[in-house]
């Protein structure tokens, strides 16, 4: 606490930035002030520090402390979600695409799980698991059983992973993409995002053939 005398009938002091005089509130130059009634202001800085420090005290939500739990949270409904989506298509519609041009349905799961493989890599710094084709490649024709297999690897591997991950390796550069540098965080968001965009894709496969989609989770 600072006093600045200015006189018998004026006193000020200054809380951290905030300058209270008297009871009068006004505002200058981005300070709060009170004239006349020293005391008073006196009580009102200690109960504006008071409220800060109760502010600081106070618990944090887990998105605010941990957005590794956060992320492993949705990673594992993410998974649940796929496996929905890949089991719903009969093991006989595994071929089907809706346009030359496309991947079939089997090849969508596979490269579901072949960028999830790659990314949940990169972002841990470990290697992606062997018998699941890499993302920079056209992936291959797959029956439903194998599909469902390379889904499940790709989901578990990087949920340990991610679960063995130092916090530190959260915030670190892992790669560039087109000259930008990207963190280990938006490695894994990249994916998560990657399947869900082609989750949805499948969905719409199903539909074309008359199939409801899993339910929506979160």
């Amino acid at each position: 606490m600072k006093i600045v005398s200015r006189g018998r009938e004026k006193a000020r002091r200054v809380y951290y930035g905030a300058v209270f005089e008297g009871k009068t509130k006004i505002l200058i130059k981005g300070k709060c002030c009170f004239k006349e009634h020293p005391m008073k202001a006196t009580l009102m800085g200690f109960l504006c520090l008071s409220f800060l420090a109760g502010v600081a005290a106070a618990p944090k939500s887990p998105a605010e402390t941990d957005h590794k739990a956060l992320f492993a949270k949705h990673w594992q409904i993410s998974k649940e979600f796929t496996l929905a989506v890949a089991e719903a298509r009969p093991a006989e519609g595994y071929d089907f695409k809706p346009t030359v041009e496309e991947m079939n349905f089997g090849q969508l799961m596979v490269h579901i799980a072949a960028q999830n493989s790659d990314s949940c890599a990169s972002a841990t710094e470990t290697q992606a698991p062997p018998s699941i084709p890499s993302s920079s490649a056209t992936p291959p024709a797959t029956d439903k059983q194998t599909a469902i297999k390379f889904l499940t690897i790709s989901f578990d591997k990087c949920a340990k992973e991610i679960d063995a991950m130092p916090p530190e390796q959260w915030n670190k550069q892992v790669y560039k993409f087109r000259g930008q540098p990207v963190l280990a965080s938006e490695a894994l968001w990249y994916t998560f995002t990657h399947t869900a965009h082609h989750r949805a894709q499948a969905e719409i496969y199903l539909r074309l053939k008359n199939i409801k989609p899993p339910a929506w989770r979160f």
